[in-house]
């Protein structure tokens, strides 16, 4: 990024940020990390932007999905393929309802850092700074280990270039075959992870992945996968030194990641967040809350989007169960009437957060109800469910109750393992699949 670029995003207010205690060693990580290779390349950034805009569309369904803070000592080889098979396994069942492409978008390689509701966290008396992530602090309940550390965000730029590398190795190694995939989803469906109506259309997949091997229909499209990564972009300093000028074209691009989203507590126009976002050519995302009223979105879509470029923005919106069918169409009729596009996209997650005797969690049945409501909205309005994104992961987690395989209120305390919020498990994500095909196929 030009001087006068990253002057102007500096001078701007940035909610969200550390009180980074040393401003000198926090100002040579960002040198460091500024001589760094890209992660990611503006062309592949390029692509993506096309198939935002074939989502926006009809044409294309958006699935994003991983964890809700990845964390250094969760970046194994396990883990990391644990969440891609899930994305994977997903993506199958969607394509098949929705008879379009699925574009598929983790939450992993950067997403390292957490917006908190408060600056500090007491426990019996003590308090200290709350947990913001693997890329600002450590989690542990220490004074020591609450510190923000800007070393950590070298850490984080080595930690994404490796998961980065080992997910393109499998997604064009042969493990996203679509035959081994759909093997693993009847598998799913024979550990009594599904009902009935899932196995019809289990059986369904299977029939047309075996008429298309018997036509010899033998695509590499069958056989390997684009996938995109994607985090919040949060810390302004390590999104700054990534953003690096195009060769081909001059312009800026932000090459932490394919896709970048502003949450729901970074939206502000005059903020340093927006700014930034505003200058990089990848397509961006919005998280849009229940209180957001239709001017802001349109303000935010005039700032981040000026030429109406398609594919650029996405709108991801995080209402709750109880509020969406009320406050989405507001926002939907508005942005309709002023023919403009964007991608519509549903986070069913963060708006139906509860706490139960002082856990966070989630019920699958108020994710999935968030998810129909959506649908319905859109289909009242004539305009499109481009998509929805999911905290999940690969693992037999018990973060959420409900779902087919009957997790309680008492499985919470078996393998609770999230550093953040709670993740729907493997088992929970299949499911939701599922019921998310069928509101595709309706569609």
């Amino acid at each position: 990024m030009s001087a006068d670029q990253s002057s102007g995003t500096a001078s701007l207010p940035a909610a969200q940020q550390p009180e980074w205690p040393d401003r000198e060693a926090l100002a040579e990580v960002e040198r460091q990390l500024a001589g760094q290779p890209p992660l990611v390349f503006a062309a592949e950034c390029d692509a993506l932007k096309e198939r935002v805009a074939a989502a926006a569309r009809g044409e294309a369904f958006w699935l994003q999905g991983g964890d809700c803070a990845e964390t250094f000592a969760g970046a194994t080889a396990d883990a990391i393929r644990g969440k891609l098979k899930t994305l994977l396994q997903m993506a199958v069942v969607l394509t098949y309802g929705a008879s379009v492409p699925v574009v598929k978008v983790g939450r992993i390689a950067g997403q390292f850092a957490k917006p908190r509701s408060s600056g500090m966290e007491t426990r019996d008396g003590v308090s200290l700074p709350s947990y913001r992530g693997d890329a600002v602090n450590d989690i542990a309940f220490t004074p020591e280990a609450r510190i923000p550390d800007p070393r950590r965000l070298l850490q984080v730029y080595n930690t994404s270039a490796a998961t980065l590398n080992l997910l393109r190795a499998h997604t064009q190694g042969g493990f996203a075959d679509l035959r081994q995939v759909h093997e693993w989803n009847k598998g799913f469906l024979r550990s009594g992870g599904a009902t009935a109506r899932y196995e019809s259309m289990a059986r369904d997949i299977d029939r047309a992945i075996s008429f298309l091997h018997a036509v010899g229909a033998e695509s590499e499209t069958l056989h390997r996968v684009d996938l995109w990564t994607s985090h919040e972009q949060l810390l302004i300093e390590y999104e700054r030194a990534l953003t690096r000028i195009d060769s081909r074209t001059g312009t800026p691009y932000n090459t932490s990641a394919h896709f970048v989203w502003i949450g729901e507590r970074t939206r502000q126009i005059d903020g340093a967040h927006v700014d930034l976002a505003a200058r990089v050519r990848n397509p961006i995302g919005v998280k849009l809350g229940p209180t957001t009223s239709p001017d802001d979105a349109l303000a935010l879509m005039d700032k981040l989007d000026p030429d109406r470029e398609p594919g650029r923005l996405t709108f991801i919106t995080r209402m709750g169960a109880a509020k969406i069918r009320q406050a989405l169409p507001p926002l939907v009729e508005k942005l309709s009437a002023s023919g403009r596009e964007v991608l519509w996209v549903c986070d069913p997650m963060h708006g139906n957060t509860i706490d139960l005797g002082g856990v966070k969690t989630r019920r699958f049945e108020d994710v999935m109800e968030e998810v129909r409501g959506f649908f319905e909205v859109h289909r009242s309005l004539g305009t499109v469910p481009g998509g929805v994104h999911v905290e999940l992961t690969g693992d037999d987690v018990t973060e959420c109750i409900g779902g087919a395989g009957g997790l309680s209120e008492p499985d919470l305390t078996f393998r609770y393992e999230t550093a953040c919020d709670p993740r729907l498990n493997h088992q929970q994500s299949l499911e939701l699949a599922f019921q998310v095909a069928e509101l595709l196929a309706d569609r």
